[in-house]
């Protein structure tokens, strides 16, 4: 049973609170709404303030239980139920979790709401649904086309449209968000390429498209005031919003290797162009005869050049909202943490050492079992 005090604040339930953009969202939210996490896994820390309960939005029975035991315990009304759980993975390989997790899970809990008055339901969808566009000067908007290329955005798009097709009188926002970073990295696509230049790979020089052409990206601290600032906005919202949330500015594929290069090696970098006809054969022969996992796969090679410069004017104007990070600012601060102690940078952002850091640490444990 919750407090007078907590009773009194605004009711926020988070899926995926465990996760790196949930950890964040539930702590910047306790200040002032009384904050339920869900995830499939308890959080490491839970911080004062945060009710957690585990959830296994894969299935009817835990979703049904879960749920029921938050309305006897906190009450039938929800400010607003923000939903980050998802299944992502960049293996390529077509996964049962897309359709249960990211969609049917999405489902589920949309459905297990109706038992709540729930003042906004807000969806952390993909930049990715969009389709890219090859004009450089043109931005993409709300209402540009959709297109999913791969299972992630096909089953973010395909959330989408359960929650517009059986939202009821659910007030949904969804968020179109652009790929998440912070100050350590924690993203993959750009971790593994600060990766392939600090360790000079052949990779690291190559590239099988535009390279004029880039993604944006987005500072997990501003998604965090983003969506906090669309829950306290809540009532000004139409039943039905959309939202491209990204840095304003793209980094060209080209910009992007050079400037790490040039910040991990202090000297230029170069970008050469090559067919994608011989990047794919050469990223199959690399994963075929490795005995490692490459994160470049033969399917991402049509993938590589495609163009999603954001027009987030409706962000700014409606929630208020405006980026203060820029990735290609930021990558200094990444790229200084990868010097200051780069063991634990590969360990913080999942990577394997290479094998100059991995025989040090060896070198440096022997010696200190000398010593």
């Amino acid at each position: 049973m919750t407090n007078t005090t907590e009773s009194k604040r605004p009711l926020v339930l988070v899926t995926g609170s465990s996760g790196l953009i949930g950890t964040r969202v539930t702590q910047a939210l306790a200040d002032r709404y009384q904050v339920i996490g869900l995830d499939v896994v308890e959080p490491e820390r839970p911080f004062a303030g945060e009710a957690a309960y585990t959830c296994d939005l894969t299935d009817d029975r835990s979703v049904s239980k879960t749920m029921t035991t938050i309305h006897r315990a906190h009450g039938r009304r929800i400010a607003s139920a923000i939903h980050l759980a998802a299944y992502y993975d960049f293996s390529g390989e077509p996964s049962p979790l897309y359709e249960q997790l990211t969609v049917r899970g999405t489902q589920r809990l949309l459905n297990a709401l109706e038992a709540f008055d729930v003042e906004q339901f807000l969806f952390s969808s993909s930049l990715l649904v969009m389709q890219p566009t090859s004009d450089t000067d043109q931005k993409l908007t709300e209402q540009s086309p959709t297109s999913a290329a791969w299972d992630y955005p096909q089953s973010k798009l395909e959330a989408e449209r359960v929650l517009k097709r059986e939202r009821g009188d659910v007030p949904v926002v969804v968020l179109r968000i652009a790929g998440v970073y912070d100050d350590q990295g924690h993203s993959l696509p750009i971790c593994q390429q600060i990766r392939r230049i600090h360790q000079r790979q052949l990779e690291s020089v190559l590239f099988p498209g535009e390279a004029d052409h880039g993604q944006p990206f987005v500072h997990l601290d501003d998604l965090t005031t983003c969506i906090v600032q669309t829950v306290d906005r809540r009532a000004r919202l139409n039943d039905y919003e959309v939202f491209l949330i990204a840095e304003p500015e793209v980094v060209s594929y080209a910009e992007l290797q050079e400037t790490i290069g040039e910040l991990v090696h202090g000297q230029a970098w170069p970008t050469i162009r090559i067919p994608k006809l011989l990047d794919r054969a050469g990223a199959w022969a690399k994963q075929t005869l490795s005995d490692q996992e490459q994160f470049i796969k033969p399917w991402m090679i049509d993938l590589a050049d495609a163009h999603y410069p954001a027009e987030i004017q409706r962000a700014r104007r409606k929630l208020d909202w405006e980026p203060r990070h820029r990735l290609k600012t930021t990558l200094k601060t990444i790229i200084g943490r990868l010097k200051q102690d780069p063991a634990a940078w590969y360990e913080s952002n999942g990577l394997p050492l290479p094998d100059s850091l991995a025989q040090a640490g060896s070198t440096s444990a022997a010696d200190d079992r000398e010593s």
